[in-house]
């Protein structure tokens, strides 16, 4: 006696998971979307970390920058992900707001920043190390950005007692790092997904 051929199941479980199947077979391909943006990072780093007093025009405008490839990257994140997506997007739009002040005034952009860097550094540790847990199943270096996330924190109460020209000079120091470690972990992630595409 015979038993009947498994049919695959194309009711509405399998059309609902389609989408995600497809998405996880779209991510791996991009995988150089993460080189390009890491390159990216690591040249404003480099950029910023030249300049001196006369350059914060220069310095705002960059931060600006900065603020939009995050917000552009958190978007890309919730276009993508099947669970916390408006955290994705409350975060994208509030970068997305920072940058586009900052292009409009970069000189009092880079004052204010200044000023209130101690919160600056606050809230990025907050969202470093709410973004490291989030990560944790798929990233193996999530620890990492859990220990930016804390140090952050550690350094905003540091700053908060500096006089203004030396939170200036902090922030200059600070974005330049900040640049050059979201670069090598994009890059760092670029081979990541590269290596999961071959595995595919």
């Amino acid at each position: 006696m015979s038993t009947p051929a498994a049919t695959p199941d194309f009711g509405a479980s399998a059309t609902g998971t389609a989408g995600s199947a497809e998405a996880a077979r779209m991510i791996p391909d991009l995988w150089w979307l993460w080189l390009v943006t890491g390159v990216a990072w690591i040249i404003a780093a480099l950029v910023i970390l030249q300049f001196d007093e006369p350059s914060i025009t220069t310095v705002g405008v960059i931060v600006g920058l900065m603020f939009i490839f995050v917000a552009v990257q958190q978007f890309v994140a919730a276009a993508v992900t099947d669970s916390m997506r408006w955290l994705w997007i409350g975060f994208g739009v509030l970068f997305l707001v920072a940058g586009v002040v900052a292009l409009v005034n970069p000189a009092d952009t880079f004052a204010g920043l200044a000023d209130i860097l101690g919160f600056v550094f606050g809230l990025l540790g907050v969202w470093w190390i709410i973004r490291a847990f989030l990560e944790r199943a798929e990233d193996s270096l999530w620890w990492l950005t859990l220990i930016v996330g804390i140090l952050l924190i550690v350094m905003a109460f540091w700053t908060s007692g500096q006089l203004f020209i030396q939170k200036a000079y902090t922030l200059l120091v600070f974005a330049g790092v900040m640049a050059l470690a979201h670069g090598v972990g994009d890059i760092v992630r670029a081979f990541q997904v590269r290596a999961l595409r071959d595995r595919l």
